[in-house]
C-alpha cells in the first residue's frame, strides 16, 4: 500500500499555500537581511572565515547570500535571474572549507537566527536547513 500525499490547502490551482510560505511567515526580505547581516557582523572577526571572502565586496556578499536564502525560502527569484543556478558547492569549492570552518560558519550563523527570535518552529526549520547545507560545503579535512 502506498503512502497517502500530504494535502496542502491553496489559494488557487498550483497557487500559494493557505498558509503562506516560509518567507512571508517569518517577515520577508527584512527578516533575511538581519540574519544576513548579523551572520557577516561575527565573519569580520573570523581570522579563518574573513579571508574566503571578498574584503571589497562584503556588501555584494550580504546582497547575494541575502538574495539566495530569500530565494529558497520563498521570496523573489532575483537571484537566479541575476547569477543562474545557484551551484553552492561549485562556488565553494575555490575555498578551503574544513570541519573547523564549517563550525565557526555554524557559530556565527546560529548567532544570526538567535537574534530574529523567531517562533520555535521557524527557527528550528531554518536551522535545520543551515546545518544540512553547512555541512554540504565541507570540501576537505585537511587543517
Amino acid at each position: 500500500m502506498s503512502e497517502p500525499n500530504p494535502v496542502t490547502l491553496r489559494m488557487s490551482q498550483n497557487g500559494e499555500s493557505v498558509q503562506g510560505n516560509f518567507w512571508e511567515q517569518v517577515g520577508g526580505r527584512p527578516t533575511f537581511e538581519k540574519l544576513v547581516r548579523r551572520f557577516y557582523a561575527g565573519i569580520e572577526s573570523d581570522p579563518v572565515l574573513l579571508p574566503m571572502y571578498p574584503e571589497a565586496d562584503l556588501e555584494g556578499a550580504i546582497q547575494r547570500l541575502t538574495g539566495f536564502l530569500e530565494q529558497y525560502w520563498g521570496g523573489p527569484g532575483t537571484y537566479s535571474e541575476e547569477r543562474g543556478h545557484p551551484r553552492l558547492r561549485q562556488r565553494h569549492m575555490p575555498f578551503k572549507v574544513n570541519p573547523d570552518a564549517r563550525d565557526r560558519w555554524l557559530l556565527h550563523m546560529r548567532a544570526a537566527v538567535d537574534s530574529l527570535e523567531l517562533s520555535p518552529l521557524h527557527d528550528a526549520t531554518l536551522w535545520a536547513y543551515l546545518e544540512r547545507a553547512a555541512h554540504a560545503m565541507v570540501n576537505t579535512f585537511e587543517e
